[in-house]
């Protein structure tokens, strides 16, 4: 972008030195160095201009330089990591007003109030939360553009996954009922300081511009609790959830005898429109 001058910064491998940027553990970070690969994923997330982009845990600053020299109008960069805060500075100072930090934890952060739409997440997520991360943000899908995400390949295939596979499960059916899934490339663990023991894979969602026709948080009890006891039938592992759940699996057209990876997102839904049908006002 013009104007945007990154020839007085130093490299993100020397950023990483000169501020003892050891990835720690427990934070599930991971950095991103090589400039081919996070300006792919700038690219992946398409027009970012004239939009506010929510970065999470951006450590050192790789792909956030990459989304301001995609043009991004805005990068707010929630950052847990006091070390990273610090050196990312000298990056904010030279942004010219288009790159704000946020130091806070992002699982307690609501990324729908940030900024002014249309709002656009783009990050390589800490692995130990990105799942928890990504179902607070579908139940509330409809008020960003989209994401485009970095997850471990496992989890970016359970994203996709198909009913009656190994992998389906309760975020197969937040994601898919929330969010369009399109699977963008995947990056081998040598692309990462330090090198993950499993590949990884960015996936961009697209949330559905229909509205559910139920509240998101009684499909994400709902899933939770279904796939919670996954081998169980639908009958006993939704017990709990009604005082007569029999009657309610009948009314959505399910039987009591199946278990939670045989039914289709779908499936789910209309499991939950008919809890709130039953369950009446409040």
């Amino acid at each position: 972008m013009p104007g945007f001058d990154l020839s007085n910064l130093p490299s993100v491998g020397e950023t990483i030195r000169q501020h003892g940027l050891a990835p720690l553990k427990h934070y599930g970070q991971h950095f991103l160095t090589d400039p081919s690969v996070l300006d792919r994923i700038a690219r992946a997330a398409g027009d970012l201009a004239g939009a506010t982009v929510i970065e999470i845990g951006p450590g050192p600053g790789g792909l956030t330089r990459a989304l301001l020299a995609a043009g991004a109008g805005q990068v707010v960069a929630i950052e847990y990591d006091r070390r990273c805060v610090a050196a990312l500075q000298p990056l904010v100072a030279c942004s010219q007003g288009r790159l704000q930090i946020l130091e806070q934890d992002a699982l307690a952060v609501d990324v729908t109030t940030i900024g002014q739409p249309p709002r656009v997440v783009v990050a390589n997520l800490p692995y130990n939360i990105s799942t928890a991360l990504l179902v607070n943000w579908l139940k509330s899908a409809r008020s960003l553009q989209r994401m485009t995400l970095m997850f471990q390949k496992e989890v970016a295939e359970r994203l996709v996954a198909r009913p009656r596979t190994k992998q389906y499960g309760r975020l197969s059916v937040l994601a898919q009922t929330f969010c369009h899934i399109r699977r963008d490339f995947n990056l081998p663990a040598g692309a990462f300081y330090p090198p993950p023991k499993v590949e990884s894979t960015v996936v961009s969602l697209t949330p559905k511009e229909s509205a559910l026709p139920c509240a998101p948080q009684t499909l994400e009890l709902c899933t939770r609790l279904a796939f919670g006891q996954r081998r169980k039938m639908l009958r006993a592992s939704l017990r709990n959830w009604h005082s007569s759940i029999d009657g309610l699996l009948d009314a959505a057209g399910v039987l009591p005898t199946q278990r939670a990876e045989e039914l289709a997102p779908e499936d789910f839904v209309r499991l939950a429109v008919v809890f709130e049908a039953m369950a009446g006002p409040g």
